[in-house]
């Protein structure tokens, strides 16, 4: 899924975000990204997902070389990773079912089938009853679940989650860090960054990794602090 070697992400300010980073992603795996603002987990998940490139080492995403002469191909890429934003970027006015639709539009998906996968993957994080409500309607943690489905509603193999829990309390947090997990069962590698150690120390199927000033330090469950 993903294979870093020595990869760095030195900015055109010269701030040094990234540091020699060393990971290697299988499918079906869950990796939880831990650390303080600015530690290097949003430029982290900008280079899983193409947004940047590495300035030293070898990032290889889904196979693919990640690096500025690549950009036509990772392109194609994107489509074949669900990203969760922390903010959800949905559109008020809309429904829950346009939402995730819209966020089909531009993959080249089949516009026969953009309809029954939104549905499909809104019944998967169970907002079935929901799907016609506006999404200013929706509490906080179901639209987090509208815009979990728009991620997964593309049939990704890899999905990134960038604080997903933000805002949330304990029982609902638990509730998508569940749902999140649920989607290894399809053999996908699932990457969430998260502030909540307390909700995760104990998952001892996962990989930890703590961000620390670019610096990434790979830790067992139980040391998460």
């Amino acid at each position: 899924m993903i294979e870093a070697k020595g990869v760095c992400l030195e900015y055109p300010d010269g701030t040094m975000a990234l540091k020699n980073i060393e990971l290697s992603v299988k499918p079906g795996e869950l990796v939880y990204v831990i650390g303080p603002s600015g530690s290097g987990k949003t430029s982290l998940l900008k280079l899983f997902m193409g947004a940047e490139y590495p300035t030293a080492g070898s990032l290889r995403v889904l196979g693919q070389h990640i690096s500025k002469g690549q950009a036509s191909r990772i392109r194609g890429l994107r489509r074949m990773i669900g990203p969760v934003f922390q903010d959800f970027r949905l559109i008020k006015g809309r429904t829950a079912l346009e939402n995730v639709m819209l966020g089909m539009r531009f993959l080249d998906i089949p516009s026969g089938c953009i309809r029954e996968n939104a549905g499909n993957a809104l019944k998967k994080v169970g907002l079935e009853q929901k799907m016609l409500s506006l999404v200013e309607h929706l509490s906080w943690g179901e639209c987090q679940r509208v815009a979990i489905a728009r991620a997964v509603s593309r049939e990704p193999v890899l999905i990134i989650a960038d604080e997903p829990t933000g805002n949330l309390d304990k029982d609902n947090a638990l509730n998508i860090l569940e749902l999140l997990k649920s989607f290894r069962d399809d053999n996908k590698a699932i990457i969430i960054t998260t502030h909540a150690t307390h909700l995760i120390e104990d998952d001892r199927y996962a990989v930890h990794i703590r961000m620390d000033n670019g610096n990434m330090i790979m830790e067992r469950p139980g040391e998460l602090r």
